[in-house]
C-alpha cells in the first residue's frame, strides 16, 4: 500500500514539484496551501507523514504540527524553512516536529530524510484529548461547539499537553515548548499561563483539565 504523505506549502510551483517527486517515488501525495487546508486534510484521512512548511500565509506550521499532535495525529514531521538559525530548528522540535531541510534544498535529500522517518516511525497509535480541538490559525481550542481564544503562548502550553495526554510534562519541557530557545522563564510566570488556561478550558463542556504533578509539573487529562 502506498504511504500518503500530506504536504503543506504555499508557495504553488514548489508544492506542485515536490509533489511530482513524490509521486513518482511512489507515495501518495496530499497538498494543501494552509494550516487550515492541513488540519482539515488530517482529520479527513491520517497521513502516514507530513512535509510541512513552517512559513505559512495563515498559521506558523510549528504550531499547526502541536495542534496535529493534541489532536492524535502522531505521523512524523518534516519541517521545510527558509530559515536555518539554531533558534528556529530548536523550536520546531520543541514543537513536535521530527526533522528539517532549509530551502532551498535537493529534493532527493528531502526525500531520503522523509524514508528514514517512516522507518522510525513506531507503531500506529494514536493519543486523544477528549473532544478537545485546537485552531493554530486563531489560536483558538473548542470543544462540543464551544470555543475560546488562546494567546500565542498559552495555545502552545495546552498543544504541549493536548500531544501527551494523562502524561506529567516536566516545567522544563513547557518552557521549551511556549517561548523560545534561551528565554529565562520562571516558574510563576509559566504557573500564570497556565492558571488562565485551565480558566478558559472550564469555560468548555468535555474539556479535560490540566493537572499539577507535585514535583514533576502538569498533565491533561
Amino acid at each position: 500500500m502506498e504511504q500518503r504523505i500530506l504536504l503543506v506549502e504555499d508557495d504553488p510551483e514548489l508544492r506542485e514539484m515536490v509533489r511530482r517527486v513524490l509521486v513518482r517515488e511512489g507515495f501518495d501525495v496530499t497538498g494543501r496551501a494552509t494550516g487550515a487546508g492541513a488540519l482539515s486534510a488530517a482529520e479527513q484521512r491520517a497521513p502516514d507523514a507530513l512535509v510541512l512548511d513552517i512559513g505559512l500565509p495563515d498559521s506558523d506550521g510549528r504550531d499547526v504540527c502541536q495542534a496535529l499532535r493534541g489532536r492524535g495525529v502522531d505521523a512524523p514531521v518534516l519541517f521545510l524553512t527558509a530559515r536555518d538559525a539554531v533558534v528556529d530548528r530548536l523550536a520546531g522540535f520543541g514543537a513536535g516536529g521530527d526533522d528539517y531541510v532549509t530551502k532551498p534544498f535537493d529534493v532527493n535529500e528531502l526525500v531520503a530524510r522523509l524514508r528514514a522517518l517512516l522507518r522510525r516511525a513506531g507503531s500506529d497509535v494514536s493519543v486523544t484529548a477528549g473532544s478537545l480541538r485546537l485552531d493554530p490559525a486563531a489560536h483558538g481550542a473548542s470543544s462540543a461547539g464551544v470555543s475560546v481564544s488562546l494567546t500565542p503562548t498559552e495555545f502552545r502550553l495546552l498543544a504541549a499537553l493536548a500531544a501527551r495526554p494523562g502524561e506529567a510534562l516536566r516545567r522544563r519541557e513547557l518552557r521549551e515548548a511556549a517561548w523560545p530557545a534561551g528565554g529565562i522563564v520562571h516558574d510563576n510566570t509559566l504557573d500564570a499561563h497556565l492558571a488562565r488556561v485551565r480558566r478558559k478550558l472550564r469555560e468548555l463542556p468535555d474539556a479535560p483539565e490540566i493537572k499539577t504533578v507535585h514535583g514533576v509539573g502538569y498533565s491533561l487529562g
